[in-house]
C-alpha cells in the first residue's frame, strides 16, 4: 500500500520510519524526558512510550516556549523523533524542529490521526511536502 498525502513543510528533510500516533496535543517541557526520549506525562496516552527514532504524529503541541529547547536538547542527545507530523503546527514545536533539524510538516490534506496507527511505516518528505504510507 502506498498513498501520497500532500502537506505543508515546516522544517526541511526526508526520513522514513515507523509512526507513533496520539490524538492528544503533546508538551515537550515536562512531558518528555530529553535524556531518554520517553513521554513522562502520566496523564498523556503515550505515557512511557519512546519517541526516539519514530515519526511523531500529533494534532498539535502545547505548553511553554522552553519546549522548543527540549526538542533541540533531544536532538543533541540523539533521542529526538525522526520526524514530526502535526495537523496544526504551533510555534513551540515548529521552532524546536527547525532548531533541531528534525523534518516537520503540518496541514496534511487528510486527517492522519484516523488513518495511521502506531507502527505504520511512512516516508516523510518535508522537502517535497508529501507523506507516503509505505505499509499499514
Amino acid at each position: 500500500m502506498e498513498n501520497s498525502i500532500k502537506c505543508r513543510r515546516i522544517s526541511r528533510g526526508k526520513v522514513e520510519g515507523r509512526v507513533i500516533v496520539t490524538k492528544e496535543p503533546l508538551s515537550f517541557l515536562g512531558g518528555v524526558d530529553p535524556t531518554t526520549g520517553r513521554v513522562i506525562d502520566q496523564d498523556h496516552e503515550l505515557f512511557q512510550q519512546d519517541l526516539k527514532s519514530k515519526i511523531l504524529v500529533i494534532p498539535s503541541g502545547k505548553g511553554s516556549t522552553v519546549g522548543s529547547y527540549v526538542i533541540y536538547q533531544m536532538a543533541k542527545n540523539q533521542t529526538a523523533p525522526r520526524g514530526i507530523v502535526a495537523l496544526e503546527a504551533e510555534p513551540i514545536i515548529a521552532t524546536g524542529a527547525i532548531m533541531a533539524g528534525v523534518p516537520m510538516v503540518d496541514h496534511p490534506e487528510i486527517d492522519l490521526l484516523d488513518l495511521l496507527e502506531s507502527g505504520d511505516l511512512v516516508e516523510l518528505d518535508a522537502d517535497s511536502e508529501t507523506i507516503k504510507i509505505i505499509k499499514k
